[in-house]
């Protein structure tokens, strides 16, 4: 560590043994106003003084976070995580790229046991298991099966980088999904090393890592390639954060859950408009909310847009760390460290935010989000109309109340009351109109029934959100019960399952005896990962797709998870609700989303009885009296125990030897990074863009699913007919996340959704003109032409470009398909730092321009300046649009380029290029 005026290296005793730490309460004694700053900035203060070395964290960065005020800045910080986090889909490519650096190094003459993680690095495979069997007892053991048949080689890969590499663990699949592992399990609050104290802190390949602020973790999720710097020991920077202050008063009503507040909190927080800064939790509220409350927030931070939502440490830290087993020893250190140095949640009323938001959640009610995106809230009493609303505006039907559809009354529809007649006028999947709304009548299994607009076809509890809250699930499992107590039952066209984020889950609900009530329902377990949410929600039951698709029902899902963006839960169903999973249950009993269920009988029993949900709904009281009798540290004792053994199909697993990867030339799943081969050790010149065409003219809030899309895809796509081409079987595709370590089929899948809309075209999906003919083509097909052509690209966009996922591919594709520039609005910030991080250049319009303002349509040919001379943060480039006429559109925008080691990285052609020229040079 290099000098500093700032001597601040003291000791502490805990459990009787002495630790060094860095303390704030010195830097308070030498006059700084340390209380006035956020929980959160004294911890990335704190991170600066231990990791100063003159160089990469420098005295300047430390005044820069002392001198931290309520006013933006424009200054850059370092952080260096104390441990990284990855899951298997974003978790792959990354490992992929360390591989390819350790062979480009290998060819150079180097060691390639020099590249190594140097910070401890815990991957969790849970993001492959797909819901392909569903409602039986042996889903998950299917489930299972299938996800080792398809993913074997994925997971020898992982298996012998976990031998290969040191600091690097593997969690196999059907533990859990990362985000409550890491709440659960990995998050220690204070962690010691070389006998120092210091926060725990990390950064995910996911961007729901901010799950763990609720547990008092500074966390959040950054592209795999920005992780995989921080894994070689480089540190992340970024702007100084305003943060927002989010005071919290009252306490949750009867009927309202935590998933309510969050949904009401995403809105509130999109409303203020949070991209890119922190948002710090306080206030008399926070007392009444328990770390699974917390985290359930945390979690949906990338939806309400920000960086973290930070929950400092206090008495409800220790309460949840002590349930979940954590040593008392642990317990100890936490509690002295933060009280010690300034890090325990006391004081809130002298904190200066750079703006306070105050939510009274006394006024929660229940609330649902959708159909397109997280923070679009829907009172639960309201779904009904949004629906009837959506249907109109966006598919331009008019909506029919059941009562007047030619269908069989709701009480008639149960699968397990024989076979009944289609109705009168309507004829096998066959289509009945009524103002434009449609039915399709569908024979299944010697039964009948109506699917129409608005019927929910998929019901998951899934995902972190929900299920690493006990409250939420012990009350699913009540609502179950109750259910089958008055005699009424899931819709049989309603695909259900249950995939909970950890194994503690099933071991309580088994406890509480409410397992036999979901499956009951069909509930069954169908494995411990991310299902819905990424896209793994598994084929829809044939009937029903071919229903779907021939009719072009407006079918629905509900989901307890965080995500619902065009085409992310399944590509067939294209409006998305999340919600409790309490409100998933009463869904799929409902069957349908245009229902009002505080008004409207839910279902009818056996004798013709209406049942509403009200009736249904366990009191606090219920559930409360349930969770003190089962949740027990034994459960976290037990399933974490033997948490990296894996069964007997991992264990099983043959790992290649050697540590380079030795790289199959036939594998459709694991391919050499094409990012590194033959690298100049010196950093090429830094050209401007000359005569470049717009590959793709987009809208606002286009997301890296819109870019690289997650989920299923056909054999006509241009990444199925690749695979074809290699002899793989439509049947064996798998999914774009289990392809992410083969950049052949990814880049053929970039901007490849089902749902995008280009605006070069008139039609949905990956499709483009290639400009030079005006011919209609594949997005991939026309970036190879002007690949040909050595036309560079460019892609013109709107508002919040690079929402969503902390998606790499988003990024990698784009570069390889030829893309030199994104020119948007605004940028998400995690998708802004992956374009740099592969050399794409984001450029930001100017306040008040837009596409449309200055008369661009996409058609024209570009010229931008201001990027080979004198490149500094920020600076403002020159943009020359001449279009078809001859004529010259003329405007400034400026470069997304925020600080000095981010026009380091761009001019390298990416922060991985950075690292590697630094292990060649030495």
């Amino acid at each position: 560590m290099a000098d500093t005026p700032y001597i601040t290296k003291k000791k502490i005793t805990v459990n009787g043994k002495d630790y060094g730490y860095y303390s704030l309460g010195e830097l308070k004694k030498q006059g700084h106003d340390i209380d006035r700053l956020p929980f959160s900035i004294r911890i990335l203060l704190e991170n600066a003084l231990r990791n100063h070395d003159g160089f990469s964290v420098t005295q300047e960065n430390i005044e820069t976070l002392l001198h931290w005020g309520s006013k933006p800045s424009n200054k850059d910080i370092p952080f260096k995580p104390a441990r990284v986090l990855m899951q298997d889909f974003t978790g792959v490519p990354a490992v992929v790229d360390i591989a390819s650096l350790r062979a480009e190094l290998a060819r150079k003459g180097k060691d390639p046991k020099t590249i190594n993680p140097l910070v401890p690095v815990d991957l969790v495979i849970d993001h492959s298991v797909q819901v392909d069997f569903f409602g039986t007892a042996y889903s998950y053991d299917r489930n299972i099966e299938k996800e080792y048949q398809r993913n074997q080689e994925r997971y020898a890969f992982l298996k012998w980088a976990q031998k290969f590499f040191s600091n690097f663990r593997v969690v196999p699949p059907g533990m859990g999904i990362c985000h409550q592992v890491n709440l659960e399990y990995f998050s220690k609050g204070v962690i010691e090393r070389d006998g120092e104290l210091f926060p725990d802190t990390l950064v995910g390949t996911d961007s729901h890592t901010p799950m763990v602020n609720g547990i008092g973790v500074l966390a959040w999720g950054v592209g795999g390639i920005e992780a995989e710097a921080a894994v070689l020991g480089q540190p992340l920077y970024f702007i100084m954060p305003e943060v927002i202050g989010l005071r919290l008063k009252g306490r949750l009503p009867l009927g309202s859950t935590a998933t309510d507040l969050v949904l009401t909190v995403a809105n509130l927080l999109r409303q203020e408009g949070v991209v890119g800064k922190f948002v710090e939790v306080f206030g008399p509220g926070l007392d009444h909310l328990s770390v699974p409350d917390r985290a359930t927030i945390g979690n949906m931070s990338p939806e309400f847009g920000c960086t973290v939502t930070y929950f400092p440490i206090d008495d409800k830290t220790l309460e949840y760390m002590r349930a979940s087993n954590r040593p008392e020893e642990q317990l100890a250190l936490v509690e002295s460290y933060c009280r010690t140095n300034m890090l325990w949640r006391e004081h809130e009323d002298r904190i200066a935010y750079t703006k306070v938001l105050e939510l009274d959640i006394s006024t929660i009610e229940p609330t649902v989000a959708g159909p397109k995106r997280p923070q679009d809230k829907i009172l639960l009493k309201n779904l009904k109309s949004t629906f009837i609303d959506f249907l109109s505006q966006s598919h331009h039907r008019d909506y029919i109340s059941p009562d007047h559809r030619t269908m069989p009354t709701l009480g008639s529809l149960s699968h397990k009351q024989g076979h009944q007649s289609p109705p009168s006028g309507s004829e096998h999947l066959g289509t009945k109109e009524r103002k434009a709304l449609r039915t399709a009548w569908i024979d299944q299994d010697n039964d009948g029934f109506m699917l129409a607009d608005g019927s929910v076809v998929i019901a998951a509890i899934t995902s972190c959100t929900n299920t690493s809250n006990p409250y939420v699930m012990i009350g699913a499992g009540l609502l179950a019960k109750k259910a089958r107590e008055r005699g009424i039952d899931v819709r049989p066209w309603v695909k259900t399952s249950l995939a909970p984020g950890s194994k503690v889950v099933t071991d309580y609900l088994e406890r509480a005896d409410l397992m036999k009530d979901l499956e009951a329902l069909q509930f069954h377990l169908v494995g411990y990962g991310c299902t819905s949410c990424i896209g793994n929600s598994g084929p829809l039951p044939p009937p029903i797709a071919q229903a779907i698709d021939q009719h072009q029902l407006v079918a629905a899902s509900v989901l307890s998870g965080n995500r619902n963006f065009e085409a992310r839960v399944h590509p067939q169903v294209k409006m998305n609700f999340l919600m409790s999973p309490m409100l998933v249950v009463a869904y799929a009993l409902a069957g349908r989303v245009d229902i009002d269920l505080t008004q409207e009988p839910i279902s009818h029993d056996r004798n013709g009885q209406a049942v509403y949900l009200k009736d249904i709904w366990p009191t606090d009281s219920e559930i409360n009296s349930i969770l003190a009798d089962v949740l027990s540290p034994r459960d976290f004792a037990k399933n974490y125990g033997e948490i990296f053994a894996g069964n007997k199909s991992w264990k099983a697993l043959e790992v290649p030897t050697g540590e380079l990867y030795h790289w199959d030339g036939g594998s459709t799943y694991i391919k050499e990074a094409p990012f590194f081969n033959d690298l100049p050790t010196a950093v090429p010149e830094t050209l401007d863009i000359k005569n470049a065409r717009a590959l793709l003219v987009l809208g606002d809030s286009i997301t890296t699913d819109h870019i690289s899309p997650a989920g299923s895809f056909d054999e006509n796509s241009a990444a199925g007919r690749y695979l074809v081409s290699c002899g793989v079987s439509p049947r064996d595709f798998n999914s774009y996340g289990s392809r992410r370590g083969n950049d052949a089929v990814m880049v053929r899948g970039t901007f490849a959704n089902v749902r995008i809309k280009n605006g070069l075209v008139d039609q949905e999906g990956g499709y483009t003109r290639y400009l030079h003919t005006g011919e209609v083509m594949t997005v991939f097909d026309a970036a190879m032409k002007y690949k040909q052509d050595q036309t560079p690209l460019v892609v013109l966009a709107g508002k919040e470009y690079g929402s969503g996922s902390s998606r790499d591919w988003a990024a990698k594709g784009t570069f390889l398909l030829g893309v030199q520039c994104v020119l948007a609005e605004s940028f998400e910030r995690i998708h802004r730092s992956n374009l740099i991080g592969m050399g794409v250049l984001p450029i930001q319009y100017q306040q008040g321009d837009t596409a449309k303002k200055l008369n661009l349509d996409g058609y024209e040919i570009f010229t931008i300046t201001g990027i080979m001379e004198d490149l500094k943060p920020l600076k403002d480039l020159e943009v020359i649009a001449q279009k078809q006429n001859g004529t010259h559109v003329r405007f400034k925008a400026t470069v997304r380029l925020d600080s000095d080691i981010e026009i380091a990285y761009y001019r390298n052609g990416g922060i991985l290029q950075y690292v590697l020229r630094q292990y060649l040079n030495q």
